[in-house]
């Protein structure tokens, strides 16, 4: 018979039952689902089958709800900071005010010369995309009118545009 993983009983089986029916989060409802039946008289192996996940991170999950309780079944992705921002606010102010003038190189600008603009003020490199990106953070586009054909008759042109303007 496979070895049947104990359960610390910081919670009843219907506590249990009760904190998995509850549960908004997904990620978390998983893991309540998983403590609730590893409570009940079931192998890590039929538990996986059950849920859907593997019985190493059944086992994990075991794991952690046996260490520190029921504080570890939340979803602690919501709560992390995330990666620190590459200009602050005051820069990016500063590059939105940059971006409203004709770049230093001339013609347009683009990911690559924003990236050269911020490499110059925060004093490291910065690759192209990262240029792109905050160009598009900034709701900046590329405004060029479309080319014109170079056979084209304005006079051609003119005409059409009166007679679509009268239907």
């Amino acid at each position: 018979m496979p070895k049947q993983t104990k359960i610390q009983e910081y919670l009843s089986q219907e506590e249990l039952f009760a904190r998995y029916r509850q549960a908004k989060d997904l990620s978390e409802r998983g893991h309540w689902h998983i403590i609730w039946l590893l409570a009940t008289p079931k192998t890590v192996k039929e538990v996986a089958a059950v849920t859907g996940f593997s019985p190493g991170w059944v086992r994990e999950v075991a794991r952690r709800y046996n260490a520190s309780g029921p504080i570890r079944m939340e979803d602690k992705r919501k709560t992390l900071p995330g990666v620190k921002p590459l200009l602050t606010q005051e820069l990016q102010n500063e590059l939105d005010q940059a971006i409203q003038k004709s770049p230093p190189q001339g013609g347009q600008w683009n990911g690559p010369k924003v990236a050269k603009w911020i490499a110059d003020k925060i004093g490291r490199k910065v690759c192209r995309q990262v240029g792109w990106a905050y160009l598009q953070k900034l709701d900046y586009t590329l405004q060029q009118p479309r080319p014109h054909h170079a056979k084209a008759d304005p006079a051609a042109q003119i005409q059409f545009n009166k007679n679509c303007q009268s239907r």
